[in-house]
């Protein structure tokens, strides 16, 4: 039998997907389980597993092109000799319309699985994404794949990783080839690292790049932007106390991010109307204060990591989530629900020296907050005089249809007697 191999949705937002790279190539045997090809969703790359046994036929979506959700991407072949029944029947796929060709049985789709890349060796469905060479070397040192997580491409266990596991010398595979038994273990060569990951090219003069996948993604966001009707109020932020408690929890890996994130969510826990979100039928309140805080990616786009429940978290907790949130958004290995959940946005340019700037509010959610560099100014004090005070703006865009002016001024009043008179509360 045999089976299609489709483009999964792996996002509530996928219309499309990108081919990374293919685990598999064509005539090699596919266990049920097993990782097959690396597709890239709107704003991660996922691993795509078969449910399914047998030998990849024919790839008709090649690396580094696109496919709506839903369409063939490859041919998957249940026997040995049912591979070129498959050819054939990709390469009628692949011809035009007014073609004539013999009619052939419908394939049927091959059940597939997305998997973070990189977190675990074990995905959903019990089975384990590790090279063939990894599996046997696991088997002969007895070493449990299931305890591993992968150095490969995209989380795979590769064999230096079963050998590492069982204290083995990591070697390079060696060429089959009957050799005489050494009468003293010979010196082996380690194993060269991976490549890096080829840098972008940069754009030439009257070239037109295309756009990336996250790029497109965040086009459409924008463009469903423009459908809400929103306002924006700014407000001045003394942060003296909030930059002092910087300076002493800084050293314990606490970074500024997790402090205003923090600031912020305990604040909306006052104004529950700041992170709900407009509906069809009315106001949805969310249940959970979740701090979506926007990071520009290197190749192009951005992406917004979300801080979930971080009202709750402690201030370390918080920063050691998003030292890691941050660490695997730029390597594509974020589960969608780890960048789609957000119930408020954080905006913070202030780290490139910006004053004031406003946000763009994301489909789905109320309100988005831009936040400034924090300066020192010379301002009038309460008792009349001249004094020096650090300060920062920060504009609130909100949706109009559920949040009004006095609610988002309401907000960043108590946002700032926070920062500004008990900002060490937010170490309890």
């Amino acid at each position: 039998m045999i089976h299609e191999i489709f483009m999964p949705a792996l996002s509530s937002t996928m219309t499309e997907g990108k081919i990374v790279s293919w685990v598999k190539s064509p005539g090699d045997k596919v266990e049920k389980g097993e990782t097959v090809v690396v597709v890239e969703s709107d704003k991660a790359d996922m691993d795509v597993e078969s449910f399914y046994e047998g030998y990849l036929a024919a790839i008709v979506t090649q690396a580094g092109e696109s496919a709506p959700v839903g369409n063939a991407i490859a041919l998957l072949a249940e026997t040995e000799a049912e591979i070129e029944t498959a050819k054939q029947q990709a390469s009628s796929t692949a011809a035009p319309a007014d073609t004539p060709s013999a009619p052939a049985a419908a394939p049927e789709p091959v059940a597939v699985a997305a998997s973070t890349n990189g977190t675990s060796a074990a995905p959903k469905n019990g089975r384990t994404v590790a090279s063939p060479r990894a599996r046997k070397l696991a088997k002969d040192l007895k070493v449990n794949l299931e305890t591993l997580i992968g150095s490969g491409p995209h989380g795979r266990i590769v064999a230096e990783d079963v050998e590492a596991a069982a204290g083995k010398t990591v070697t390079k595979p060696a060429p089959a080839a009957p050799a005489p038994k050494p009468a003293a273990p010979a010196p082996v060569a380690a194993a060269a690292p991976r490549p890096a990951a080829p840098a972008p090219t940069p754009a030439q003069p009257g070239q037109v790049k295309p756009m990336t996948t996250l790029q497109t993604a965040v086009v459409r966001n924008m463009m469903a932007s423009l459908d809400v009707p929103v306002f924006r109020v700014g407000y001045t932020i003394t942060t003296d106390g909030l930059d002092k408690l910087y300076k002493q929890v800084k050293s314990k890996g606490v970074t500024m991010t997790a402090l205003l994130a923090k600031a912020v969510a305990v604040t909306l826990k006052k104004h529950p109307l700041l992170y709900a979100s407009y509906v069809d039928n009315g106001i949805h309140f969310n249940a959970g204060i979740n701090i979506a805080v926007a990071v520009a990616m290197e190749d192009g786009g951005l992406i917004t990591p979300v801080l979930k429940n971080a009202d709750q978290e402690d201030l370390y907790s918080l920063s050691r989530n998003w030292k890691d949130l941050v660490d695997r958004a730029r390597s594509k290995q974020l589960q969608p629900d780890e960048y789609s959940s957000g119930t408020f946005t954080i905006s913070n340019l202030g780290m490139f020296g910006v004053d004031t700037f406003d946000a763009i509010l994301p489909p789905g959610q109320g309100s988005i907050l831009a936040i400034g560099a924090s300066r020192a100014n010379v301002v009038a004090t309460d008792d009349g005089m001249l004094g020096v005070r650090r300060q920062m703006q920060v504009n609130i865009t909100c949706d109009h249809r559920i949040i009004y002016g006095a609610d988002a001024a309401a907000f960043l009043k108590d946002l700032a007697k926070l920062i500004e008179t008990d900002a060490q509360s937010l170490t309890l």
